[in-house]
């Protein structure tokens, strides 16, 4: 039975790499079906995805094979079985059109993951959850319980072997222990086009500018709010004539759009972090 596999790899750049991942799946019958590959300028940081085929059924095998091969560039290396889908958790708050979106293209394979709980600080979204029979849970955020919950979190994400956590339009801020805890494993949904206008009702401060477009940014969480590195961005352009609840309507449907992709491209392994900046390997 043929196994195919999504291979990730960074190193500092050299000649000679490619040919040695290549030389390394042809040496125990492997057959590459899609590469990228990208070097990033300012860092000289080469960055690779590789989907390849196989009749090994064993990463920790294949894994092995290629590091041996692969030692004199000291890669960091992720390998996995193309069919294991990536575990999250969502959290979520009041609004549910980024959950909903979500949910609905996870149940339709749209994007490839297996969704362990959602956890939310409010109990709006529990009969959505439960009509996608998803456990919900249920957390009130203080300024006492937020050390507790976030705890529990981590907790349940190494039970479950979660791999990365969606802020679905989560209205709480995150510590920067549990951001630390997940370098590059959050992942959010901003209700602008980073940089944009902070703090309460963003969509009528824009109207209030007279904004002529409207858009949302989807980025990796860090300690620094709104900082991290970007995975995907959208706008919409509008007109003097709309209103603040246009602007709201118009933002949902970028928001949930958005993040979904961004979803997606983590997903199917398709973004490299590199400092402060993502290597997109679109499809």
């Amino acid at each position: 039975m043929t196994i195919t596999y999504l291979l990730t790899l960074q190193c500092a750049d050299r000649p000679g790499i490619v040919r040695a991942v290549a030389n390394a799946i042809a040496d125990f019958g492997g057959n590459i079906i899609e590469n990228d590959q990208f070097t990033d300028p300012s860092t000289s940081t080469f960055c690779m995805r590789t989907r390849f085929e196989c009749e090994r059924d064993s990463v920790i095998e294949v894994r092995a094979l290629l590091e041996g091969q692969l030692l004199e560039f000291s890669p960091n290396i992720e390998l996995r079985h193309e069919a294991d889908k990536r575990r999250v958790v969502i959290f979520a708050s009041q609004y549910d059109h980024c959950l909903a979106d979500l949910l609905y293209r996870q149940r339709n394979g749209d994007v490839p993951i297996t969704i362990s709980a959602i956890v939310a600080n409010h109990p709006d979204c529990e009969p959505l959850a439960a009509s996608y029979g998803v456990p919900f849970l249920q957390r009130e955020i203080t300024k006492d319980s937020k050390a507790g919950v976030e705890e529990e979190i981590l907790g349940l994400m190494e039970r479950e072997s979660v791999d990365f956590v969606v802020l679905a339009r989560y209205m709480q801020i995150l510590s920067p222990t549990f951001c630390d805890a997940l370098p590059g494993r959050i992942i959010n949904i901003h209700h602008s086009f980073l940089p944009g206008f902070k703090g309460a009702r963003p969509y009528h401060q824009a109207y209030e500018r007279g904004v002529k477009l409207v858009g949302a940014t989807a980025h990796f969480v860090t300690a620094d709010l709104d900082e991290g590195p970007i995975i995907d961005q959208d706008v919409v352009r509008v007109s003097h004539a709309r209103q603040p609840e246009d602007l709201v309507a118009i933002g949902r449907d970028v928001e949930r759009t958005v993040l979904s992709r961004a979803v997606k491209l983590v997903a199917e392994d398709r973004v490299a972090l590199v400092g402060k900046r993502t290597v997109i390997f679109y499809q």
